[in-house]
């Protein structure tokens, strides 16, 4: 899967669980950047996204992440 594609199924998915079908999603976007991300909604984020690819991320993945450009890199190198 090409990064453009991740990017762009990624977006789907932040519009969906966050409920904001403006948010674009881009590489330095952080958990800052988006009023509705809080702790429930990143764990609910990050199962969908493992549905979404078909892979799973374990805790200490998740948490080295400092923005969705990185998230997007790990998703890279899993769904290969």
């Amino acid at each position: 899967m090409q990064t453009t594609q991740i990017y762009e199924k990624l977006t789907d998915i932040f519009q969906n669980v966050f409920d904001d079908d403006s948010i674009v999603v881009r590489p330095e976007l952080t958990a800052a950047d988006v009023d509705e991300w809080d702790s429930l909604s990143h764990i609910r984020l990050v199962l969908t996204v493992e549905k979404a690819f078909g892979v799973k991320f374990s805790a200490s993945e998740i948490g080295k992440l400092k923005n969705v450009g990185e998230f997007v890199d790990l998703i890279h190198a899993k769904a290969r």
